[in-house]
């Protein structure tokens, strides 16, 4: 029994009656070997009140009708609880993974399915633009709404071969695979596109919404936290040139040196973001 009492082996209703039978047969089976090796001896020195084909055919019936319905009884018992156990511990390891106002992963899952991934993908980190202006000037209410927007959108953009999460605060992170490195960006930027297309409408106020992101590729034997500080990069630089835009790390030197130009109305403004840009590229 402590062999077969595993929790997984508990997740549906019909496992619970398959093992309740498997146990009556083994209190059988027990019982019937039992049987064989006293009663045989008993018979042989006298000590059996009937013939010895009498006792082991009562022994026979009594094994089934006592031990095998015993059995199953308990077991169909101990069956249920751990059946409750089961449902109750996977609701409890589904919380401990999943961020309760956007449904989706939780930042720990997220980097346990980031550690898991082997083949060529692409991580993206999103974060909505001027999200703490929404909450100051609409009120939290609405800035639930948009994260929970935002989530709605990126679950429906991305299947079940990518990976989607919520990492804390207005940032969400995507681990996109399944697809050549162009046809993940296309559809990276298609998102991208589609939630600054939207108009989302929270308490009576008309919300517009855009988000960045920053995008690293995971190959195979490159270090996972060294693909997360380059989106991460990405994103940042995302941010600094203008916003509501994705940004692969291919184009982050290219754009320190060059696209910063044409990105704020002022020189000073360009002088300061190209600074902090280079630098977060260590130039």
């Amino acid at each position: 029994m402590s062999l077969q009492a595993e929790f997984g082996d508990f997740q549906y209703r019909r496992h619970v009656y398959v093992f309740a039978l498997k146990m009556s047969f083994l209190a059988v089976i027990f019982s019937g070997l039992i049987i064989a090796l006293t009663i045989p001896p008993l018979g042989f020195l006298g000590l059996l009140p009937v013939t010895l084909s009498h006792a082991i055919g009562f022994g026979a019936i009594f094994s089934w009708l006592v031990g095998g319905t015993v059995s199953g009884m308990l077991s169909l018992a101990t069956g249920f609880t751990m059946h409750e156990l089961t449902l109750s511990r996977a609701k409890f390891e589904k919380l401990s993974r999943t961020d309760t106002l956007s449904g989706l992963l939780n930042r720990r899952a997220f980097t346990e399915a980031l550690d898991r991934i082997e083949g060529d993908a692409s991580l993206v980190i999103f974060d909505v633009d001027r999200f703490k202006a929404i909450n100051d000037r609409f009120g939290h209410a609405c800035g639930d709404a948009v994260i929970t927007a935002v989530s709605a959108v990126l679950i429906t953009a991305f299947d079940e071969s990518s990976v989607v999460a919520r990492l804390g605060g207005e940032e969400f992170g995507v681990i996109v695979s399944g697809e050549p490195l162009e046809k993940r960006l296309e559809r990276i930027q298609a998102v991208q596109a589609d939630i600054a297309g939207r108009r989302l409408v929270a308490d009576g106020n008309h919300i517009a919404i855009t988000i960045s992101g920053g995008v690293a590729d995971l190959i195979p034997g490159r270090n996972k936290q060294q693909v997360y500080a380059s989106a991460d990069r990405a994103l940042y630089l995302a941010k600094a040139l203008g916003r509501n835009r994705v940004v692969h790390e291919r184009e982050g030197l290219h754009h320190a040196w060059h696209g910063l130009a044409e990105a704020g109305p002022d020189a000073e403004g360009r002088r300061l973001g190209s600074d902090s840009v280079m630098q977060a590229y260590g130039i």
